[in-house]
C-alpha cells in the first residue's frame, strides 16, 4: 500500500494551493485521514484530521479558517485546500492513514499512529 502526496510548490503569501494524496492498495473511504507538516528545524504538527466517517474533524488553530481536507473517493484520494497562504505555511506536508473510525489528536500525529504515511511534498510560500 501506498500514499502518495502531490500539488506542493512555491506560491506567494495571500496564494492557495491545493494537495492531494492518491492511495494504492488500501480504500481510503475506510481511514481516518490526516495531514501532517514539518518546517525545518521545528516540530512537526499534525494540522488537519477527518475519521472515516466524517463525524470527527479536527483542525488546528493554526490553519483553521484557512484549510480544508476532503475526499473523492471515486478517485481514492484526499486533497488540502490551502487558501490565505501565510510564510510560516512552509514545510513538507505529509497526509496519513488509519484505518477505523477512530479520531487520532492532532498533538499525537506522528507516523507511529498512522497505519500509512505518505513521502510529502514541499510548500514553500514566499514572495
Amino acid at each position: 500500500s501506498l500514499l502518495v502526496e502531490s500539488g506542493g510548490g512555491l506560491v506567494q503569501p495571500g496564494g492557495s494551493l491545493r494537495l492531494s494524496c492518491v492511495a494504492s492498495g488500501i480504500t481510503l473511504d475506510y481511514y481516518g485521514i490526516g495531514w501532517i507538516r514539518q518546517a525545518p528545524g521545528k516540530e512537526r504538527e499534525g494540522i488537519v484530521f477527518v475519521n472515516s466517517g466524517g463525524g470527527l474533524r479536527d483542525t488546528a488553530d493554526s490553519v483553521k479558517g484557512r484549510f480544508t481536507m476532503s475526499r473523492d473517493s471515486a478517485k481514492n484520494t484526499v486533497f488540502l485546500q490551502m487558501n490565505s497562504l501565510k510564510p510560516e505555511d512552509t514545510g513538507t506536508y505529509y497526509c496519513a492513514a488509519k484505518l477505523g473510525n477512530g479520531l487520532v489528536p492532532l498533538i499525537a500525529a506522528a507516523p507511529d499512529k498512522f497505519d500509512h504515511w505518505g513521502q510529502g511534498t514541499q510548500v514553500t510560500v514566499s514572495s
